[in-house]
């Protein structure tokens, strides 16, 4: 018996839950989001509290109840608050800038790099070094800044590159010279 599945949902003030058979949709003050359920699971609205039965009773069938039930969590928060994820970028001549839906990335190649902003995203660049990701999807927010984190992962020695806020790098010493 799944513990996170069984848990109900309770609806913020300014969503509205449609559940269609195995369709649920999800409309809040930030968007819109569709989430279709498998076959052993079933959604029922009663008010403002949304419920997740599962009918299987398979080990798999008992392990997918509680991950869509997250998942319509969160597609439930995503439209009403939204997600962020902040990164900030280190090192002397590195920044960011946005223009349109390209994100310029200058991190010391010798090259500009660019990240096109997918739809359904949000980016802002503040001072040129912090960058805010924001979206209702919090499985598209995620891959964005990892994907954006990918293209110079903070390196030990000198701490430069993208982190996120609050991401602690472990420094090292570094080789020293030896006298004879």
């Amino acid at each position: 018996m799944s513990r996170i599945g069984n848990k109900i949902i309770t609806l913020p003030a300014g969503v509205k839950v449609a559940v269609n058979g195995t369709e649920i949709k999800v409309e809040g003050p930030k968007g819109k989001a569709t989430h279709s359920l498998p076959k052993p699971l079933a959604a029922r609205l009663e008010g403002m509290v949304l419920t997740i039965k599962n009918d299987g009773a398979t080990r798999q069938d008992k392990a997918i109840h509680g991950l869509h039930r997250s998942l319509i969590a969160n597609h439930i928060e995503g439209v009403a608050k939204g997600f962020e994820k902040k990164l900030e970028i280190q090192g002397v001549g590195f920044k960011a800038n946005v223009q349109g839906k390209v994100l310029n990335l200058s991190l010391g190649f010798s090259h500009p790099v660019t990240f096109d902003i997918p739809d359904g995203i949000k980016i802002m660049v503040t001072e040129n070094t912090n960058i805010a990701i924001e979206g209702i999807d919090k499985q598209l927010v995620g891959a964005v800044a990892a994907d954006i984190r990918a293209h110079y992962p903070p390196e030990p020695y000198k701490g430069k590159g993208v982190r996120y806020v609050g991401e602690y790098v472990r420094r090292k010493q570094g080789k020293t010279a030896q006298s004879k």
